[in-house]
């Protein structure tokens, strides 16, 4: 092989590292799920792939399934596996009220009840107890599809931020479940669930 060939091979090699690289860091993101509060939308182990532009470009809406930080030592009190990232449903925007009556009510945001049967685990309830929290500038509200095995936005109150989740501390909105292979597929906003509350999206 001649030497051009050889440099030109390197070359290529290198861009293909550095648009890898680029898409790691800027476009997608590989995470594994760490608990079992998002089930059976996402299992614990599940591979899933995220979109990173969903913040910065895109903009977050009700219903997403957020990446995000652990802001406040949450992972201890979700009995995870090592991990320094957690994965919920974004329920609540900036500025809005997120509220339940207790066992067996809907939450409601904005006054607005939402029918959450399409995701929650099958036999949860929306919660079963009482809250009510308005979504302060900056962050928002996160609740766990397994209701009942999630220590979300509502188990949080005295963290020093109300429970909420400080926007940048989000690494992206879940797109894609790739492994293991027999749990393959889409990761569904359910973003019509929200549709009557309005205003829904925020950048």
């Amino acid at each position: 092989m001649r030497v051009a060939d050889i440099i030109s091979t390197l070359i290529y090699c290198m861009v293909a590292v550095i648009i890898v690289s680029f898409l790691r860091i800027f476009v997608v993101g590989f995470y594994v799920v760490p608990s079992r509060s998002m089930e059976t939308t996402l299992d614990i182990g599940d591979h899933i792939v995220t979109n990173r532009l969903a913040k910065p470009i895109l903009k977050l809406r009700r219903g997403d399934v957020v990446v995000f930080k652990d802001p406040a030592n949450w992972l201890k009190s979700e009995n995870a596996f090592a991990s320094n990232d957690l994965v919920k449903r974004l329920i609540g925007l900036p500025g809005d009220v997120v509220a339940c009556k207790g066992y067996g009510e809907p939450v409601t945001i904005n006054g607005v009840p939402i029918d959450e049967s399409s995701y929650l685990k099958a036999g949860e309830k929306p919660s079963k107890f009482a809250f009510k929290v308005k979504v302060t500038p900056g962050n928002v509200f996160v609740l766990g599809d397994n209701r009942g095995n999630s220590a979300d936005s509502r188990y949080h109150p005295n963290d020093g931020n109300h429970g909420l989740v400080p926007l940048d501390r989000i690494k992206g909105v879940a797109m894609l479940t790739y492994m293991p292979a027999s749990r393959f597929g889409v990761v569904h906003a359910h973003h019509d669930v929200f549709a009557k509350v309005g205003g829904v999206a925020h950048s």
